[in-house]
C-alpha cells in the first residue's frame, strides 16, 4: 500500500495526506496521458457506411493512425437522426480512445430535439474542424424536366406529387430540402432515410424524385451522367470540379448557401495533452497527399491550419448553433 494511504495518516496530518494523495493522483494520471495512445482509437460516425461523413472519416483514419502510432477504427453508430453517436461519445471515458466526427448536425440537434441527451457546447472537448462540403440538387434520371427553370415550374404545379428524399431528421440533406422548399414556396412530400447512402440508391433507382446531397457522394454520380440529373450547386460559387453546373443562387434562389462543415470531438474532460495529440494527427491527415487528392476530387475544401484547432471548432460550433437554431425554429421543424 502506498505511504500516502489515508488509513496511515493521523488526524493532524490528514490535510497533508490528502494533499499528497492528490499530487500523486495527478502524477499518475499525467503519466497515463503521456503514454497515449497505447491501443486503437475508435472514431464514431453518426451515419451509415458509404455516406458522406463516413467517406471523410475513412479517408482521415489512415493518416491519423499513422501519426498516432495506433489504428484508428471507424465505427458507424446510426440512429435517432444522428444523435446516438454523440450521446455515446459524450458518455465515454474521457481518455481519447473514443472520438466523434460529425457534421453540422452537431449544431442543429439542440433546436430539433426538446430532450437532447447531450449538450454540444458543454459535453465535449474540441479537436478541430475538418472540411467544408458543398451540396448539389439532383433528380432521378428520368425526371420529366431538364433545366432548373423547368424544375421550378414543375414542382410548383405538381408539388403534391413530387417526392424529395433526405438522410433522416436533422440531416443536412433535410435542412437543404427545407431551405429549397421555403425559397421556392412549395411543400413537397419528403421521404426520410437512414443515411445518405440509401437515399442516393433510391434516387438512382427511380423510387424518389429529388435529393439535395453532399458532393462527397454526388460528384461521381454527376460526372458519369448516367444515374441522375443535376440542377445546381448550393454554394454561392461554382465548383472547380463541376464548372458547368450553375449555383442555385445564380439561377434565382438568391442567398441560397448550404455547405456542410465537419469537426472532430472528444468527451468532456479528455486531458489537454491527449487533445493536442489528436489535433496533431488531424493536421497531419489534412496535408496527406491522398487525402488532399480525394477531397479535391469530391469538390470539398479541407480546413486550413487556423480552422483545424480546438478553439476554432468551439467558436464555429457556437455560431452555427445560433444560426441554424433560428432557421429550424422559423420553419417549425422538430424531430419529436
Amino acid at each position: 500500500m502506498h505511504p500516502f494511504t489515508l488509513s496511515r495518516c493521523s488526524r493532524r496530518r490528514l490535510v497533508q495526506c490528502l494533499a499528497g494523495a492528490a499530487v500523486l493522483a495527478g502524477v499518475s494520471f499525467g503519466a497515463q496521458a503521456a503514454g497515449y495512445p497505447d491501443k486503437a482509437v475508435t472514431m464514431v460516425v453518426p451515419y451509415s457506411a458509404g455516406g458522406p461523413t463516413d467517406v471523410v472519416a475513412r479517408l482521415l483514419a489512415v493518416p491519423m493512425g499513422q501519426s498516432l502510432g495506433q489504428t484508428v477504427i471507424v465505427e458507424n453508430t446510426v440512429g435517432a437522426g444522428g444523435t446516438i453517436a454523440p450521446t455515446r461519445v459524450a458518455r465515454a471515458k474521457p481518455d481519447g480512445y473514443t472520438i466523434l466526427i460529425h457534421h453540422m448536425g452537431m449544431a442543429t440537434a439542440p433546436a430539433l430535439y426538446k430532450k437532447l441527451p447531450y449538450d454540444p457546447l458543454k459535453d465535449f472537448e474540441y479537436v478541430g474542424q475538418v472540411l467544408d462540403v458543398p451540396m448539389t440538387l439532383l433528380s432521378r434520371k428520368d425526371f420529366p424536366v431538364n433545366t432548373f427553370p423547368e424544375l421550378l415550374d414543375y414542382v410548383k404545379k405538381n408539388q403534391d406529387k413530387v417526392t424529395m428524399a433526405h438522410a433522416g431528421t436533422g440531416a443536412v440533406s433535410q435542412l437543404c430540402s427545407l431551405l429549397f422548399m421555403h425559397q421556392v414556396g412549395v411543400k413537397l412530400t419528403t421521404v426520410p432515410y437512414k443515411g445518405a447512402g440509401p437515399a442516393m440508391n433510391d434516387l438512382m433507382g427511380g423510387q424518389v424524385d429529388l435529393l439535395c446531397d453532399q458532393t462527397t457522394q454526388t460528384v461521381p454520380v454527376i460526372q458519369d451522367g448516367k444515374r441522375a440529373k443535376v440542377f445546381g450547386v448550393t454554394t454561392p460559387k461554382r465548383l472547380s470540379s463541376l464548372p458547368d453546373i450553375a449555383t442555385l443562387d445564380e439561377q434565382g434562389l438568391k442567398g441560397f448557401d448550404v455547405k456542410v462543415w465537419h469537426g472532430i470531438y472528444a468527451p468532456k474532460g479528455t486531458p489537454k495533452d491527449v487533445i493536442d495529440k489528436l489535433n496533431k494527427a488531424l493536421n497531419v491527415a489534412l496535408v496527406d497527399e491522398n487525402v488532399k487528392k480525394r477531397i479535391h476530387e469530391l469538390s470539398s475544401d479541407l480546413a486550413t491550419p487556423d480552422k483545424a484547432t480546438p478553439e476554432s471548432l468551439r467558436k464555429h460550433l457556437a455560431s452555427e448553433v445560433a444560426r441554424w437554431g433560428k432557421v429550424i425554429r422559423d420553419a417549425g421543424v422538430t424531430a419529436e
